[in-house]
């Protein structure tokens, strides 16, 4: 079968669908509730049409088409009859089958009343088409016929979620809404052929939570103490779910398990089921870790092909594990690389010859043509340096790109490599066990930055084979589906249209009603997640004293947290298992550990400054420890009648180093031994010291008529007796909340400026808190120039010396031919990003000749010199003949060249940018300029290189503090 091909999706024109959740995510609906001239009666009152099917069609197929006998009785309460002899077929019938393994089907193309031209000889494609007075006797008929066998289960599957059935119906309790009519709009809808060849996802990082649960749930394998029971059970599970979704392959567990081991049943279902198995990276020819250490391995020891004694015994292992499954639909992984993963690197030349011995092998055991049997060799960590070194696979052999285990694809195929018979693939990470930190309890990875990513190695020919490594499963529904839609049809996803894949997946789970609050939540929290991976948390990621940043980003978690609480209770009391899971539960936990760090900071700081607050803190970071024990404990023991127990195992707080400690670790808390007596203490915003052990005047942040700020400042208590305080502004332009009180711990005190009453200029005034006894004085500062004016104003204006950008509120967007800077919806850390564009093998851009400039206009109060800084995504520099490159300018200036990433960058652990990089996912650069006065300046962001990702733009004219988010976007209106 010739591959690849154009990818095809032909659809009817869409007409009125059936309510509330029915629809196929991406795909137009064909299912509605009211008949129309033409449409066929799939079940109306108490019956529904029958399916046929050839009894000698493909297994697989026959045992889909029983999945949708149970999913039409699920919808309508009435289970259609199931028939495999085409004579005295009832006048409404859905045929179903494969060409070439349906008579049926077969007879209809020759009859002409079908044409299957769209997708005959294509790989895994199908339609579904209405067809009137096919047979004798039957006046209308549903046909669904697949180009080969999982294109025909593709088209069951597609009837199955259009008709209401989510593909997450048992992995995540989607309930089935009822429906008492549903017809087939008249109609040929056509899908296929997918955009990558092989579509799939790993089990990987499986224990404590996947693993803990398969024992519970499955019991452990006969004769192995200890191993969880990874069954056939288990995996029909996992393969009519990668069915659903339209995926097609499979790396199965592999911690401490064998799949074809453990249950001799799990090749041969995965076959008959349509999966195309594989093993990872890490374990060659089909053959398991723990098959070698139950077995040669207990007289070998570790695998090793560096101790000649040791390779016929290893040779053997693979020659017997081809050979067990050769009958079988896999891809062969090439190579060796440690045992479990770890150890000393194989090298160079002995993978040279590991390979020529497999290849060998594969020709005596499977083919004598090796190039008919599909292999990878996946390029992960060192051995994409054996790459880079001159080793070299056969052609045929498809290269699996790495990417960091972090989201960034460190390799995409040159125009030499693409022209490989094999092609190129890429194995992905939603979840990885190492450094420089674990990350593997909820999901970290938003669509954007999946979208970004695979969408490079879709237009730079990676597309043979995309594999992502989901962990645990659960709580990756979301980016899971994503991936392999996206792969299914590359082209339906675009960086404007990502928000509409959420809110489709939030339709079909919930209904319309709520789903577009659904969808902001589902998209905000993996979103912040992303900021800093929760492992990566600690009290003082977030800056307490600048920007409010630390209490912004708590609001920003308690607010998705809230929304969700709001939602549940106006669901449908079915629906409430799975609103749970996906969607409330990773909102609190995630609100819950941000809030608990946080107040550990608060602890911290509050300790030091003597605050009797501290002591609360204190109690509130274990309280909210404590929390977390409880939604986890919730989920699984309670949730669903306990149906996931053990999926919340994995520990997430208190890491010290890469991996994670024995269990969660509360932050360290302080308590003070408070005196009797009152003291007054004065804290203000940006500041860490507290009067009166400061011995600096206390100042605010600077107050500006454009950004209108509001700042705070502390009165608290340093002992255990209540005082009373009065606060008293000097200024009446000077605006507080609180103007006096009792204190016991402490107060908060906002203080604004009544813009009406401040005068032109600069204006200081002060703030006098008295309490205690004591008495002391905060400086406030305003500004309020003639000009500009706000309500006239174009584009940013500086505020307390910095100006901030949202990469995505440009005031010009100039392309250069084909190549051009795009947004990317919600992208990144804040709103949107821009994303460069230029068409694969485009010569680097010349800034000012032939490349594609983004232009923000600002009014600089400050004139001097400045600094800029860009917070770009950690995008690698795929290609190995360039680096990473942007060119940044003021005004007329010539544009500065800044290198992001170079050339030959090494993105692994050991090398501390790119560690730093994945840590804070993102990668900040900077250039200094000068400008010669106040007043209106442009600054231009050049593209050079493609694929660079700009999500913000800090201008430092001599204000900017340190923080890890950065300021809030300035004051700024459309500049013309």
């Amino acid at each position: 079968m010739k591959y690849p091909g154009p990818v095809l999706f032909l659809v009817a024109i869409s007409l009125v669908s059936l309510p509330c959740r029915v629809f196929g995510l991406g795909q137009p609906s064909y299912v509605e509730a009211v008949s129309e001239p033409g449409s066929f009666t799939l079940a109306q009152g108490n019956t529904t049409a029958a399916l046929y099917v050839d009894s000698t069609d493909w297994p697989g197929v026959i045992r889909a088409v029983g999945d949708l006998q149970s999913d039409l009785a699920k919808v309508t309460a009435h289970e259609p009859a199931i028939l495999h002899d085409d004579k005295n077929l009832s006048p409404h019938v859905v045929i179903i089958g494969t060409i070439g393994k349906s008579a049926l089907i077969d007879k209809l193309v020759r009859e002409k009343k079908i044409d299957v031209g769209a997708i005959n000889g294509k790989w895994e494609s199908f339609f579904l088409q209405t067809v009137a007075n096919p047979l004798p006797g039957v006046s209308s008929a549903l046909v669904i016929v697949g180009s080969d066998k999982r294109g025909t289960i593709y088209g069951i599957y597609d009837l199955s979620e259009q008709i209401g059935v989510s593909p997450w119906y048992w992995w995540a309790d989607v309930p089935v809404q009822h429906h008492d009519a549903l017809f087939i709009k008249p109609g040929k809808y056509v899908q296929g052929e997918p955009s990558v060849k092989y579509r799939g996802i790993f089990l990987n990082d499986e224990a404590p939570d996947l693993t803990n649960w398969v024992t519970k749930t499955y019991g452990t394998v006969a004769g192995l103490n200890g191993v969880a029971n990874y069954n056939h059970e288990f995996y029909a599970r996992v393969f009519e779910l990668l069915l659903r979704l339209k995926g097609n392959y499979l790396w199965p567990a592999m911690w401490n398990n064998a799949f074809n081991e453990d249950d001799p049943e799990n090749p041969r279902l995965a076959d008959e089921y349509g999966i195309v198995m594989g093993t990872s990276h890490q374990e060659p020819m089909l053959r398991a870790q723990k098959e070698w250490d139950r077995g040669p391995g207990r007289q070998n020891g570790n695998w090793n092909y560096s101790r000649e004694d040791q390779r016929p015994a290893l040779e053997q292992f693979w020659r017997d594990g081809i050979a067990r499954n050769k009958n079988h639909e896999s891809i062969l992984t090439l190579g060796l690389r440690a045992e479990n993963d770890s150890g000393a690197p194989l090298g160079r030349d002995l993978t040279e010859q590991v390979i020529a011995a497999q290849r060998k092998m594969i020709a005596e055991v499977v083919n004598p043509d090796a190039t008919k049997v599909p292999q990878l060799w996946c390029l992960y960590k060192e051995v994409m340096d054996y790459y880079n070194d001159g080793l070299r696979v056969p052609d045929d052999v498809t290269l699996l790109w790495a990417e960091d285990n972090w989201g960034d694809i460190r390799r995409l195929p040159t125009a030499a490599e693409r022209a490989r018979s094999g092609g190129a693939g890429i194995y992905y990470h939603f979840d990885y066990h190492g450094g420089p930190r674990n990350y593997q309890w909820l999901d970290s990875s938003p669509l954007p930055k999946i979208w970004d990513q695979m969408s490079l190695a879709k237009q730079y020919g990676a597309d043979r084979v995309w594999i992502v490594n989901v962990g645990h499963l659960k709580g990756e529904e979301l980016p899971t589906e994503f991936f392999l839609n996206l792969a299914w049809n590359a082209n339906r996803w675009t960086g404007d249209n990502l928000g509409e894949f959420t809110r489709d997946f939030a339709a079909r789970e919930f209904g319309p009603e709520h789903a577009a609050d659904i969808a902001r939540i589902l998209s905000q929290y993996p979103k912040f997640n992303a900021r800093r991976k929760p492992e990566l948390l600690e009290p003082f990621t977030y800056a307490l004293m600048n920007y409010q940043e630390a209490d912004r980003v708590v609001d920003d978690y308690n607010n998705l947290a809230a929304q969700a609480e709001a939602i549940s209770p106006q669901l449908p009391a079915n629906d409430r298992d799975a609103f749970y899971e996906l969607v409330l539960f990773p909102a609190k936990a995630s609100a819950n550990l941000n809030e608990m760090y946080v107040a550990a900071a608060k602890n911290q700081l509050y300790a030091e400054q003597g605050r009797a607050s501290a002591n609360d803190w204190a109690a509130r970071t274990e309280a909210l420890f404590q929390a977390d024990a409880d939604l986890m404990n919730y989920f699984n023991n309670t949730f669903a009648g306990g149906k996931w127990s053990h999926f919340m195992d994995q520990v997430h707080i208190g890491y010290t180093m890469w991996n994670n400690p024995p269990q969660n670790i509360l932050p360290r808390v302080t308590r003070l031994d408070l005196p009797a007596a009152a003291q007054m203490g004065v804290a203000v915003e940006g500041s860490v010291d507290a009067w009166p052990s400061l011995a600096n005047e206390l100042r605010l942040p600077v107050f500006d008529v454009f950004n209108q700020q509001r700042h705070y400042l502390d009165v608290f208590n340093k002992g255990r007796t209540t005082f009373n305080f009065t606060v008293a502004a000097t200024e009446p332009w000077i605006k507080l909340d609180v103007e006096k009180g009792a204190i016991d711990q402490e107060q908060r005190v906002w203080v604004s400026v009544d813009w009406s009453k401040a005068s032109k200029g600069a204006a200081s005034g002060t703030v006098k808190i008295s309490g205690a006894g004591s008495e002391v004085s905060v400086k406030v500062d305003a500004f309020n120039p003639a000009e500009p004016v706000r309500d006239t104003v174009q584009g940013f204006v500086e505020g307390e010396g910095v100006v901030s950008i949202d990469a995505e509120h440009f005031s010009k967007n100039a392309p250069a031919g084909a190549s051009h800077w795009e947004r990317v919806e919600d992208y990144g850390r804040t709103l949107s990003a821009m994303r460069a564009y230029a068409p694969v093998n485009a010569p680097a851009a010349t800034p000012g000749k032939d490349s594609p400039c983004l232009e923000y206009r600002m009014y600089l109060f400050n004139p001097g010199p400045l600094a800029t800084y860009l917070v770009v995504a950690p995008t690698l520099n795929y290609d190995p003949s360039r680096g990473l490159r942007v060119a940044v300018s003021f005004d007329d200036e010539t544009p500065q060249m800044l290198t992001i990433v170079p050339q030959n960058f090494s993105a692994q652990n050991g090398s501390r940018d790119w560690e730093e990089s994945v840590r804070a996912n993102a990668r900040y650069v900077g250039s200094t300029h000068s400008v010669a006065q106040s007043g209106y300046h442009t600054l231009k962001i050049w593209m050079v290189d493609p694929a660079v990702v700009v999500e913000n733009i800090f201008v430092n004219t001599g204000g900017l503090h340190g923080s890890y988010l950065g300021p809030p976007e300035s004051f700024h209106r459309p500049a013309n």
